[in-house]
């Protein structure tokens, strides 16, 4: 059921930003899109800006504003460029607590043309273990329909 879902909504996604130039938009409906479909309890993009990232577009209620390079799972996803799984987030050291309801974490870079991080996809769920190579495989599809724009 849930890798069905990822394939209609990577379809979705890659009609929905074809053609479109601005990153933000993009973001913007591909966030609405994953939070939408898939019921996750917080699914949005953090922007590198220097040394951190910076809140991006999101859907879910508020959020960190900034978080460091090497910082918490999505500070770690950015300077590993690569996906951080997190089934547990109280079990991940230095993890940054935006919400105690946030309870598993999966965090997808972004990767640029240059081959440098431009940004990362983070959802949180309210559940423990929600995250797997499914969510893995097809978010990171997701992420490099992105990493043509940006």
């Amino acid at each position: 059921m849930k890798e069905e879902k990822y394939k209609l909504l990577t379809s979705q996604i890659a009609s929905l930003i074809e053609g479109e130039k601005d990153v933000i938009a993009v973001m913007s409906n591909v966030a609405a899109a994953i939070h939408q479909t898939m019921g996750f309890w917080w699914t949005g993009f953090y922007r590198v800006n220097g040394k951190e990232l910076v809140l991006g577009p999101f859907q879910g209620p508020i959020a960190c504003m900034h978080i460091p390079y090497g910082k918490g799972v999505c500070g770690t996803a950015w300077e590993r460029a690569e996906t951080v799984i997190v089934p547990d987030v109280e079990q991940f050291p230095g993890h940054i607590a935006c919400s105690s309801a946030s309870k598993s974490e999966i965090v997808v870079p972004v990767v640029g043309t240059d081959d440098q991080v431009t940004a990362v996809l983070d959802i949180d769920s309210e559940q423990l273990a929600t995250f797997d190579d499914t969510d893995r495989h097809y978010l990171e599809q997701i992420c490099e329909l992105i990493t043509k724009i940006s």
